[in-house]
């Protein structure tokens, strides 16, 4: 199996020739087999051209991470935002893991995800180990279980009688029972799902003791009905409080198996990989409010994602609709009242000491004093990730509106320090 790892933004060789192709390239036939599945991916557009570019000699990442991964071959794509550092890829990697722990609720914890980042395994192999060690742990506690109503003839009554089957179809012989009961058995919609599951990583699986895990879980899923994959019962998984304990491998199996873009732009060739893409933009902004909700435990402040909605215009005549809606990145509020509009930008900031703006898009700060305006707010804040070229010290920058008590701040966060030292990080810029 041919596997390759890249970074965003990056790219990898495509041999086009006839042959075997040359070490850390792909064969055309396995490019085209990636560029069909990041085309069927949700995030794809018509073309699949913002996650893969195929430039014929070599396919270019977009700015998105993750894996795809195809019979026969699997890309790795990983977040860079300074092309100029020298980071290895397991500590990005490691960075990534961090960020899908705290963004997703996978539990996963900075010690844990440091020291299967070092093992210089793919995310691929991360998560499915991870997948294959939780389920094996809460599997040796003991299956869940749930009651299935039975109908069966006996010759001694079990559960109740089936009143109109015993006196229609059993007249004329008495000793025979029609009778209903309830068993409990481990064929459940959450254990089909898990089942479908294991199958499906144990063919990309990689590494010897996660295989072996991974046969060790089908063997205890024996009991348990094999369930195509398009034909899974998602609806009638239901995770209450005795089922709490699975709720991070459920998260996981979605993760792996859920495929809700297969009625839009799903390619019937693209085949059955699997394909885990992460939009950093989505990425990055989803892990901040999850730190910033942390960060503000026991307070008086509430953390909300992509709220608000408010629009901006309303048209002039009878009747007349709302126009242009907004969609802030995180409101912090207090008592209902917004206090904080945070904007998150997965993207290079301040690098060039000659230019004052500090690279701030003019747009972004148009569309912050829209925020202000809107959502009744003082206080504005465009955060960035930290890197080298800014220097040992984050980036505090303030800047009042010419009309008006509001600010605007610039800052940034550095993601390299782990989520404890982001999460002081913010609780001490919200805080200001």
């Amino acid at each position: 199996m041919t596997h390759l790892t890249i970074h965003e933004w990056g790219r990898t060789s495509v041999y086009n020739g006839t042959g075997s192709a040359p070490k850390e390239t792909f064969t055309r036939t396995q490019a085209n087999t990636l560029l069909r599945a990041a085309r069927s991916h949700a995030l794809a557009n018509q073309f699949g051209s913002n996650i893969l570019v195929d430039r014929y000699n070599e396919i270019r990442a977009q700015q998105v991470v993750g894996v795809i991964a195809a019979p026969g071959c699997s890309l790795e794509i990983l977040p860079k935002i300074d092309a100029a550092s020298d980071e290895s890829d397991e500590t990005l990697r490691h960075r990534l893991v961090t960020m899908l722990d705290v963004a997703l609720g996978l539990k996963i914890g900075d010690g844990q995800a440091l020291a299967m980042a070092r093992q210089k395994e793919t995310l691929l192999d991360i998560l499915i180990r991870l997948f294959a060690d939780r389920f094996l742990a809460e599997a040796r506690r003991g299956l869940p279980r749930g009651y299935v109503a039975q109908k069966e003839d006996l010759a001694t009554l079990r559960g109740r009688l089936d009143v109109i089957r015993q006196f229609t179809h059993h007249a004329v012989r008495p000793d025979r029972l029609a009778c209903q009961f309830d068993i409990l058995i481990p064929d459940t919609p959450l254990l089909r799902v898990m089942k479908a599951c294991v199958v499906t990583l144990r063919r990309y699986a990689r590494v010897l003791e996660t295989q072996r895990r991974l046969d060790e879980l089908r063997f205890l899923l024996m009991d348990v009905g094999d369930i195509p994959i398009n034909a899974l019962p998602w609806s009638q998984v239901r995770i209450d409080r005795t089922s709490r304990r699975w709720e991070t491998l459920y998260v996981l199996a979605k993760l792996f198996l859920k495929r809700e873009w297969q009625g839009t732009n799903h390619d019937a060739k693209a085949g059955q990989g699997i394909t885990l893409l992460f939009a950093m933009n989505d990425l990055f902004e989803a892990y901040i409010a999850a730190l910033s909700r942390k960060a503000l435990q026991g307070s008086e402040l509430t953390v909300h994602l992509q709220g608000g909605l408010l629009y901006c215009l309303m048209e002039e005549s009878e009747n007349g609709r709302a126009r242009f809606q907004t969609s802030p990145d995180i409101l912090i509020k207090h008592h209902g009242q917004t206090q904080i509009v945070i904007d998150t930008k997965w993207k290079l900031i301040g690098r060039n000491p000659e230019d004052k703006k500090r690279g701030v898009s003019q747009s972004d700060v148009y569309q912050m004093m829209a925020y202000a305006r809107l959502y009744q707010c003082r206080d504005l804040l465009l955060l960035y990730p930290h890197h080298v070229g800014l220097g040992s010290d984050a980036l505090n920058a303030s800047y009042a509106m010419m009309v008006g008590d509001e600010r605007l701040r610039i800052a940034s966060v550095d993601l390299l320090h782990g989520s404890a030292a982001v999460a002081q990080r913010l609780r001490e810029l919200i805080s200001r």
